[in-house]
Protein backbone atom coordinates (compact mmCIF):
# COMPACT_ATOMS: atom_id res chain seq x y z
CA UNK A 1 0.00 0.00 0.00
CA UNK A 2 2.74 2.58 1.03
CA UNK A 3 4.50 1.56 -2.24
CA UNK A 4 2.05 2.32 -4.58
CA UNK A 5 1.40 5.80 -2.50
CA UNK A 6 -2.00 4.51 -2.07
CA UNK A 7 -2.29 5.43 2.11
CA UNK A 8 -2.43 9.04 0.47
CA UNK A 9 -5.88 8.29 -0.95
CA UNK A 10 -7.16 5.89 1.82
CA UNK A 11 -5.67 6.97 4.98
CA UNK A 12 -8.34 5.47 7.13
CA UNK A 13 -7.92 2.32 4.98
CA UNK A 14 -4.02 2.33 6.49
CA UNK A 15 -4.59 3.36 9.72
CA UNK A 16 -6.79 0.51 9.95
CA UNK A 17 -4.19 -2.10 9.05
CA UNK A 18 -1.72 -0.39 11.27
CA UNK A 19 -3.97 -0.77 14.05
CA UNK A 20 -4.39 -4.35 13.37
CA UNK A 21 -1.22 -5.47 13.41
CA UNK A 22 -0.33 -3.43 16.45
CA UNK A 23 -3.10 -5.49 18.65
CA UNK A 24 -1.36 -8.59 18.91
CA UNK A 25 2.27 -6.97 20.12
CA UNK A 26 -0.32 -4.83 22.66
CA UNK A 27 -2.13 -7.55 23.37
CA UNK A 28 0.71 -9.65 24.44
CA UNK A 29 2.49 -6.89 26.52
CA UNK A 30 -0.99 -6.32 28.35
CA UNK A 31 -0.79 -10.17 29.28
CA UNK A 32 2.07 -10.44 30.33
CA UNK A 33 1.66 -7.54 32.25
CA UNK A 34 -1.17 -9.14 34.18
CA UNK A 35 0.70 -12.70 34.70
CA UNK A 36 3.53 -10.77 36.37
CA UNK A 37 1.08 -8.75 38.76
CA UNK A 38 -0.45 -12.29 39.75
CA UNK A 39 2.98 -13.56 40.54
CA UNK A 40 3.97 -9.88 42.40
CA UNK A 41 0.83 -9.53 44.03
CA UNK A 42 0.31 -12.63 46.47
CA UNK A 43 -1.67 -12.41 49.70
CA UNK A 44 1.10 -11.41 51.49
CA UNK A 45 1.75 -8.25 49.08
CA UNK A 46 -1.68 -7.11 48.76
CA UNK A 47 -1.81 -3.90 50.54
CA UNK A 48 1.60 -3.09 48.11
CA UNK A 49 1.60 0.85 47.56
CA UNK A 50 0.88 1.50 43.36
CA UNK A 51 4.70 2.64 42.78
CA UNK A 52 6.41 -0.18 44.81
CA UNK A 53 4.04 -2.67 42.58
CA UNK A 54 4.49 -0.78 39.31
CA UNK A 55 8.73 -0.66 39.68
CA UNK A 56 8.38 -4.44 40.66
CA UNK A 57 6.57 -5.38 37.57
CA UNK A 58 9.20 -3.22 35.14
CA UNK A 59 11.63 -5.50 36.97
CA UNK A 60 10.06 -8.63 36.43
CA UNK A 61 8.99 -8.17 33.07
CA UNK A 62 12.44 -6.52 31.93
CA UNK A 63 14.26 -9.28 33.47
CA UNK A 64 16.90 -9.26 30.94
CA UNK A 65 17.92 -5.59 31.01
CA UNK A 66 18.34 -5.58 34.81
CA UNK A 67 19.76 -9.69 34.41
CA UNK A 68 22.59 -7.42 31.89
CA UNK A 69 23.42 -4.84 34.86
CA UNK A 70 26.62 -4.77 36.71
CA UNK A 71 25.72 -5.26 40.77
CA UNK A 72 29.37 -3.67 41.22
CA UNK A 73 29.21 -1.08 39.44
CA UNK A 74 25.33 0.09 41.01
CA UNK A 75 26.93 -0.55 44.43
CA UNK A 76 29.59 1.92 43.85
CA UNK A 77 27.45 4.91 42.60
CA UNK A 78 25.63 4.43 45.60
CA UNK A 79 28.15 4.42 48.21
CA UNK A 80 29.25 7.28 46.58
CA UNK A 81 26.21 9.35 46.51
CA UNK A 82 26.39 12.04 49.23
CA UNK A 83 23.46 12.35 50.32
CA UNK A 84 21.27 8.99 50.35
CA UNK A 85 19.49 9.52 53.40
CA UNK A 86 15.67 9.45 52.72
CA UNK A 87 12.50 9.45 55.12
CA UNK A 88 10.56 6.71 55.15
CA UNK A 89 6.80 6.29 55.35
CA UNK A 90 5.48 6.22 58.89
CA UNK A 91 3.52 2.91 59.82
CA UNK A 92 0.90 3.38 62.24
CA UNK A 93 0.97 1.11 65.21
CA UNK A 94 -1.78 -0.68 65.88
CA UNK A 95 -2.91 -1.04 69.63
Amino acid sequence: MVETKRHVMFPLVYRLIELALLLSVATAFVERAFSAMKIIKTDRHNKMDDDWLSDLMICYIEKKIFKELDDDIIMKRFQALKHRRMSLPRIARRN
